[in-house]
């Protein structure tokens, strides 16, 4: 029996064809982003991962030469935004700024939530450290005689239950560092939760609330003006970014006092490690420049932009990490 031959042109369109069917999974990979990304913000603007996520989405924007979209959905503690990202498809057009709150605290504060930290997200980055910053409004410091923790513990003590203490939502490093506080010295404030951190310290500035542990990049320009007090930081560290202001710790001696907050960007489980390494490398590129690291430096923040794997460990420590900090203090949110 003869074998049919086929035109050379007919032999050539079937390998192309062959070629371009086993190609197409990396080609759509490569091809991403071919429409705008959606950063998901699990808080209200004004607050330290809204001013980061912001940051980076510009920088996102001019690597891909694509629209990087910051998309505010706040409530419970971070995690009505964080389970919109967890559910999303896993393409890379949906992504998560996510928090210490989110990833690490919630687990463990609530009685029950709506996804998993660790098996429903692909880390990415982790895009900054800060610390955490004890603030007052200056005007009630001033009237009360409150110039250091020490102060304030004492005014706090001697008037139990009647000052409110602010925070950007349950769960959230902000709310724990000042349950942490109340536990250590044995104090009780009222607590207010907000959906934001610029909710929150509006509510500081105009005199409804009288205390906020808050991360120091959202605080920093408050404390500029004037219209804040910083009493201390809540890292183990001094920060550089508030020269003279001391620790927690040592403020108000309280041996082995830190809560502060860390912030990164996550895609739902199963997003492809392609996707994940490519946004990666130019957030850690957009960090190590110096305009950009000079600012976030300058605000509190400490600029990282490390592998996926080495912020899913991160993550897995964090974890390990809040869950005796969270027993110890009491908090419970059902």
């Amino acid at each position: 029996m003869t074998a049919t031959r086929l035109p050379r042109r007919h032999v050539l369109a079937l390998a192309a064809a062959t070629a371009a069917a086993f190609a197409a999974p990396a080609w759509a990979q490569s091809d991403w982003p071919s429409k705008p990304v959606r950063i998901v913000v699990p808080f209200a603007p004004g607050g330290t991962t809204d001013i980061l996520a912001r940051a980076i989405s510009v920088e996102l924007g001019k690597a891909f030469n694509q629209s990087f979209v910051v998309d505010n959905k706040p409530g419970a503690g971070g995690n009505i935004g964080a389970d919109l990202v967890a559910k999303a498809a896993p393409d890379g057009y949906t992504i998560l700024m996510g928090t210490v709150g989110t990833q690490s605290i919630n687990k463990w504060l609530y009685a029950r939530m709506p996804f998993d930290p660790q098996k429903d997200f692909t880390p990415i980055t982790l895009v900054a450290a800060v610390p955490n910053v004890m603030v007052v409004p200056v005007e009630k410091a001033r009237a009360n005689n409150i110039n250091s923790v020490a102060d304030f513990i004492r005014y706090a003590k001697a008037n139990p239950g009647k000052l409110n203490m602010a925070s950007s939502g349950n769960g959230t490093s902000i709310h724990l560092a000042g349950e942490l506080f109340k536990a250590m010295t044995g104090t009780y404030m009222v607590h207010f939760p907000f959906r934001g951190s610029g909710p929150a310290l509006l509510a500081l500035i105009g005199g409804e609330m009288d205390v906020m542990f808050d991360n120091l990049p959202a605080s920093m320009p408050h404390i500029k003006a004037g219209k804040l007090k910083a009493l201390a930081v809540t890292s183990a560290q001094p920060s550089a970014a508030l020269p003279g202001v001391p620790t927690v710790e040592q403020a108000g001696n309280l041996k082995g006092y830190e809560a502060s907050s860390w912030f990164g960007l996550l895609g739902p489980a199963g997003l492809p490690p392609e996707i994940a390494n490519r946004i990666q490398q130019e957030v850690a590129r957009a960090l190590s420049a110096p305009e950009l690291k000079e600012k976030l430096l300058a605000q509190g923040a400490i600029p990282s932009g490390n592998t996926p794997q080495q912020f899913a460990a991160h993550i897995d420590a964090e974890l390990k990490k809040w869950q005796p900090v969270v027993k110890a203090s009491g908090a419970k949110v059902d």
